[in-house]
């Protein structure tokens, strides 16, 4: 057996590794140039504003997976051809439109409402903090930049998704490669020219511009769809996405509380130095998740193809065998990854000054593996349409955020750093488990797990 084979490293997974590979080598790239050329101060502007941004997710609500198992359900009966025309089964083609078109819809209102909202919002914040850590930090225009940039990545999001789940899994993960590298470019070339914290602004418009690229290239697909008259056939909203949906809304906000929101509370509660050290070692391991996540996230259409025949034994090996595949990339990276910051500290001081001490970047990483496990399980979970975690996330994300809050202001990054680490492997991976346990003895006896109107998968 070949090493690529015992990996599962297919197409997919081989061009979202890359992807993700060139994220990383940019974001190390950029982690230099920040040293270089942005103060301890504008660093943590720079990795508020990038949490800040991150508010994305609220927006999306999740419906971008919901897209994509809509889509992958009714692809089964449909063959989708080069050209852009699509055979089969008539309703199943206008649902496939009715999904398209849906979507569109809720991505150009939540696009909207987020470049609204978020940029007074983010105006407001800085403006309340401007003064932390006694240095002036020219944040207007990057902040601004930033926000346009990512409602119009939001507005694009639906139709990566969605073609996903038409079986396209490969192409759009060439296309984060590509993505990857533009962004990469465009963060390095605005570090250069001294205008670091236009950075992440920049990086979202690169992925834009390559996102509508090859949206052009499939516009007879997306087209034909868009115009397709669905009729009796179309997707009942009320009926079935929105129990799926909502669920997977407040689990899909939750998650930003989880990791992201620890940036602003230590901005605004310790500074922005400690939010800086504190942004660009959540960074890394995050990274870090993003490197595992690929050998499931490429599965996830499979997967809703699977439960759409109902081959739940199929299901169950190539998810048992995707697990731990995911788990091993994991422990060999992360093992590195804490040799490596071990290393910094002795070697190169200056730089590590600029992130959390060694031992609180292992703790970090262990918590990026909980999350990890539960994000995986979850891919397999709502492949059947449905939000296992709900209660969970809710719980999880509210321990995390009344603890960061509250350990904060007196402990810092150690405070938070811990607080992160007891949420995630004490409370969330147990209970990730143990739903996952109940789930996987329902779908291996063949009890349908979804019921959420019109065909069953």
């Amino acid at each position: 057996m070949t090493m690529r084979k015992a990996l599962g490293l297919d197409g997919a997974i081989a061009y979202t590794v890359l992807a993700r590979l060139v994220s990383i080598v940019g974001s190390i790239g950029t982690v230099l140039l920040i040293v270089r050329f942005l103060s301890p101060e504008e660093q943590g502007y720079y990795y508020t504003l990038l949490s800040l941004v991150s508010l994305q997710m609220v927006f999306e609500m999740g419906f971008s997976l919901v897209i994509q198992q809509l889509a992958a359900h009714e692809c089964v009966h449909l063959q989708l051809m080069p050209d852009g025309s699509v055979h089969g089964d008539p309703i199943a083609h206008a649902r496939l439109a009715s999904a398209l078109q849906l979507s569109l819809r809720w991505y150009t209102a939540a696009a909207a409402a987020m470049g609204l909202v978020l940029a007074p919002l983010g105006m407001t914040f800085f403006a309340g903090h401007a003064a932390a850590g006694g240095v002036q930090v020219s944040w207007q225009g990057p902040w601004f930049t930033a926000a346009i940039a990512s409602a119009a990545g939001l507005w694009c999001i639906p139709f990566y998704s969605f073609l996903e789940g038409c079986g396209q899994v490969q192409a759009v993960a060439a296309l984060r490669l590509r993505q990857a590298m533009a962004g990469m470019a465009l963060a390095w070339t605005a570090m250069l020219l001294h205008h670091g914290l236009y950075s992440p602004g920049l990086v979202i418009l690169g992925q834009v511009a390559t996102g509508l690229l090859f949206l052009a290239a499939r516009r007879s697909l997306l087209w034909g769809l868009l115009k397709y008259p669905a009729r009796e056939a179309a997707i009942r909203w009320t009926r079935e996405v929105l129990p799926f949906q909502w669920r997977i809304a407040v689990s899909w906000m939750c998650s930003y509380f989880t990791v992201q929101a620890f940036i602003p509370i230590i901005f605004a509660l310790r500074g922005p130095v400690e939010a800086g050290q504190m942004g660009m070692s959540l960074s890394i391991t995050g990274y870090l998740t993003s490197l595992v996540l690929p050998w499931i996230s490429t599965k996830s259409t499979p997967f809703g193809r699977l439960i759409a025949q109902r081959e739940f034994q199929e299901l169950d090996r190539l998810f048992l065998r995707t697990l731990g595949q995911s788990l091993a990339v994991f422990c060999v990276i992360a093992l590195g990854a804490n040799a490596a910051a071990a290393l910094l500290a002795v070697a190169a001081p200056h730089l590590a000054m600029r992130m959390v001490p060694p031992h609180l970047f292992a703790v970090l990483v262990l918590a990026a593996g909980a999350n990890c496990v539960v994000q995986i399980l979850g891919t397999l979970l709502r492949a059947f349409k449905r939000e296992p975690f709900f209660a969970q996330s809710l719980a999880v994300a509210s321990l995390t955020l009344s603890l960061a809050i509250l350990e904060a202001p007196r402990w810092g990054t150690a405070g938070v750093t811990f607080t992160y680490l007891c949420a995630t492997a004490g409370l969330a991976l147990p209970s990730a488990l143990t739903i996952f346990a109940r789930q996987r003895r329902r779908y291996l006896s063949a009890v349908p797990l979804v019921a959420t109107g019109g065909r069953q998968a």
